[in-house]
Formats: structure tokens, sequence, C-alpha cells
């Protein structure tokens, strides 16, 4: 057993089902539930939004895939940012770590209990994020914001007290939200092949359209480089809804067989999100009018596009179930968003663990307690989390590192070909599949998506890169730190 503030190894405690529900569990949230609505207002073709799904699954499949051979190479806590520093340089690494702990990660946790808060309020309307206790003028604070904040300390603790305890509550709720998924599109297609509802939407499936500035019902025709540019829009929010799947990399050294058990995880993981994604999709389709009107008046006049608060799910359910369907899937996506949320929490503090070890990091973020987890990183992750929960900014900041993200998993990649020239003799368990061509057909379509997003959307993509550039300076000011303390105690 580890002694209190010890900086002894981690236990291999997880097996590849553990690893698979983490891979799976932190990439199944809220999006799932949502985002086509918004897709449908950007392409409005049924084809096209199917077409993103499918190339979102396959995109995230080949990263995966190449994360496998980094995680066979280097099965140690932190992941990515292992992977980075030792394809490039500490600073790589470090920003990476950096904008991890100030946006992605946190950002992540703060986001999916928020989201936690409002499904929670459809049974108890008294903790929804509409409930404002707390009116300053330059912040107000809503019940909803509070009780996220509790549910993040709450699964923090959960954590503290051991890694088992960690991949029990993964296992339970990711393992729900896995079957009621498959239940989702099950019922779903059968209600859908005996209502006739399937035959709308698959007519004209590759004609585009985009709802006009004003969000009215009117269709503005997509073609040619037009329709390009939308494509590479829209494809942010299945890549949004299919991320994460990489926090199973920054537990590796928990991880039993890691040179096996995280490719496999990878690939299993993302297979079966993948495919429940893509399903969950044509069964929206199959159910719903994808053109509505925002004026609407019920489920089917509304569409997908136009579906109350964005809940495509929950409009898809009430055709399927009738008037208790809200209920319903507020508890699917409670359950969804927890377990997520479990995820994100466990696996990001080893990210910071790994930093601290480096001196990069707050330096107490490296111990470990005595049920062998790194609880001070935990807090600190839970703090900032809470913070931005309080901020009201967390989906702006979501959106600004969108392109970061993207980025870091193109320099991650990349860094396959780096490593296999700086370390030729290395070992390798697993090599991905197909390469170069997998690996570079990655890195070349995420820069591309980058491109098309930098052009299209500024307001939400160049913060996401000043973000980034911020870590430079607070590398070296965190360098020269540490460097005056070791002085300082020498």
């Amino acid at each position: 057993m580890n002694n209190p503030g010890s900086t002894s190894q981690f236990k291999q405690s997880l097996s590849l089902f553990d690893a698979t529900m983490i891979v799976s569990g932190s990439m199944i949230g809220s999006g799932i539930f949502i985002v086509t609505a918004n897709m449908s207002r950007q392409l409005g073709s049924p084809g096209y939004i199917l077409l993103e799904w499918v190339a979102s699954a396959i995109i995230t499949l080949i990263a995966a895939l190449s994360y496998g051979e980094l995680a066979g190479m280097m099965p140690k806590a932190g992941g990515q940012y292992v992977y980075l520093k030792e394809a490039y340089n500490p600073l790589v690494g470090f920003l990476y770590g950096w904008t991890c702990f100030t946006v992605i990660q946190t950002g992540f946790i703060a986001a999916v209990g928020v989201a936690f808060a409002k499904f929670t309020a459809v049974f108890f309307p008294a903790l929804g994020t509409g409930n404002i206790i707390l009116n300053m003028g330059f912040l107000k604070v809503s019940a909803g914001q509070l009780f996220a904040i509790v549910v993040i300390i709450l699964i923090t603790f959960i954590n503290t007290r051991g890694i088992e305890y960690g991949k029990l509550v993964q296992g339970i709720f990711t393992s729900t939200k896995i079957l009621a998924l498959a239940v989702l599109v099950v019922v779903g297609l059968y209600v859908a092949f005996n209502g006739h509802f399937i035959s709308g939407n698959f007519h004209n499936m590759w004609v585009a359209s985009s709802v006009n500035e004003k969000g009215e019902a009117l269709q503005n025709p997509l073609t040619g480089f037009a329709l390009l540019a939308a494509l590479g829009v829209a494809m942010v929010s299945p890549l949004f809804s299919s991320d994460a799947w990489n926090n199973v990399t920054f537990i590796s050294a928990e991880i039993k067989r890691p040179e096996r058990n995280i490719p496999l995880a990878l690939l299993i993981g993302t297979l079966i999100v993948g495919a429940l994604y893509i399903l969950s999709n044509i069964t929206y389709l199959a159910i719903l009018p994808l053109h509505g009107n925002p004026l609407g008046t019920d489920v089917m006049s509304n569409g997908i596009a136009f579906a109350k608060d964005d809940r495509v799910a929950t409009a898809a359910v009430s055709v399927m179930l009738g008037s208790g369907a809200a209920y319903i899937m507020a508890a699917l996506i409670m359950v969804s968003t927890f377990g997520c949320n479990n995820g994100i929490v466990l696996s990001g503090a080893r990210l910071y663990y790994a930093m601290a070890k480096d001196k990069l990091f707050f330096r107490q973020a490296m111990k470990l307690n005595s049920k062998g987890v790194p609880a001070t990183s935990l807090i600190f992750q839970c703090i900032w989390a809470s913070v931005l929960c309080l901020s009201g900014t967390y989906s702006d900041l979501l959106a600004y590192i969108t392109i970061a993200s993207l980025l870091f998993y193109a320099l991650t990649i990349a860094g396959v070909f780096v490593l296999r020239k700086k370390q030729p003799d290395a070992q390798r368990p697993y090599k991905v599949f197909a390469y170069p061509v997998l690996p570079a057909i990655y890195v070349i379509i995420a820069l591309a998506i980058c491109t098309d997003l930098l052009i299209e959307i500024p307001k939400t993509t160049w913060p996401g890169i000043i973000i980034v550039i911020i870590g430079i300076p607070v590398y070296f000011l965190v360098k020269k730190s540490h460097a005056m303390q070791d002085t300082a105690i020498k």
C-alpha cells in the first residue's frame, strides 16, 4: 500500500473491459442527443448528415489505431502528453497539458456537469440553470451551476477513494447507457418501419441547404465551395460528440498488459460508439422530418432542425413512447453525463500527475494518496472545473478549443512518423494498420478541417489558438519557478 504523500508507482488493476468502458464512457455524453439539430440547420440534407457521422466514426477510428502504436510503446501515466514530449520536446507536451487543464479537460467536466444539472431539473425544476440564486450584475449564479459543482465534487471524491471505485462507477454507468442507446435504436427503427415514418427524409437525400442567419425556416441552397465549407463546419458536432476517446491513454500505467489492452480498448470502444452514433441518427431521420418550422406546435412540425432546445432524441422518443419521453430521456442523459464525467475526471488527473513529475505542474500533483491515486491532482482539477462552472463561459471555451484539440490530435499522430525515425529500434508491440497511409490521411483531414474552421468561424477558433500560444510564456515561467525552488532547497 502507498503511504500518504508518496510518489510510488501506480498499480496495474484495470482490465481490457475497464479500459474499454473508459473509452466508450468518456465519448458518450450529451452530444449524440442534441447536435443533429444544429447539423440539420447547417446542411439540410439527410445524406450529408449521415455522411458526416460516418466520416467522424472513420476519422476517430483511424486516430485511435494510430494512438494504439504510441500507447504500446509508452504505457505511462499521462498518455498523449508523454507522446508529444517524446516525439517533439517538453514544450509541446506542456502546451497540450496546459490546454487540457485550462479548457479541454476541465471545460468538458464543467459543461457535462451543467448538462447533468439541466436534465436533473426535468425532475426537480428548482435545480435548473434558469433558477438564478445570486445576481451581482457581472456575475449570475444559478442553482444548476451550483448543483453541477456538487456533482463534480462527488465524482472527484469517489475517485480519490481508489481506482476500484472509479472503475466500478464507470463500468455500471457506461454499460447502462450503451444498452439504453441500443434499445433506443432498435425500438425506434421498429416504430419507424411499422409507422411508415421512414420514407419522408430519404427522398432527395443529397439536396443540401442551410437555415438563414435569422434562424428562420427559409432554406438557402448549398453547392460547390459553399457546401464544402458547410461540411467542414458541421463536422465539429460529430467530432465533438466523439471526443475524449484518448483519455484512456492518460491511465496507461494502471492498465494490465497495456501494450495489448490499450490498442484493443481504443479499437473496440471507438467502434461501439461510432456504430451507435450512426444508428442513432438513422433512427432520428426515420422518425422525424428533417426540415421543420421554428414556430411549430409539436415535435413533427418542429422537425429535427427546430426540435425544442435541440433535444432531437427527446422528440424522437416522444413519437415512439408518448408524453413520458421527456422523463425517459432526462434519466438516460443523466446516466450518460454522469458516466462521461467520471471517465474524464478519473483520467485527467493522471495527465497533471505526469506533468508534475516533469516539474511542469504543481509539485503536490505528483503525490499518490494511501489509495494509490493522485488525489491532489484530482482536487486541482475539481477546483478549476468548478470555477469554469461558475464563469458561465464553459460552452464558449469548448467552442474556442475545438480547433486546438484537433491540432494536437494531428500533431500526436504525426508523432508516429517522427518516432519511427527517432526511435526505430523501440519496442512496438502494436503497429498502426496500413502505415503510413492511415496516419497521413488523418493528419491531412484534421488540418483541412482546421483551415476551414479558421476561415469560416474565426470568432470561435482563433481564441483557441491564442490559448495555446499563451502557454508558451507560461512554460518558461513554470520552468523558472521550479528552478528557483530547487535552488532554494539546496
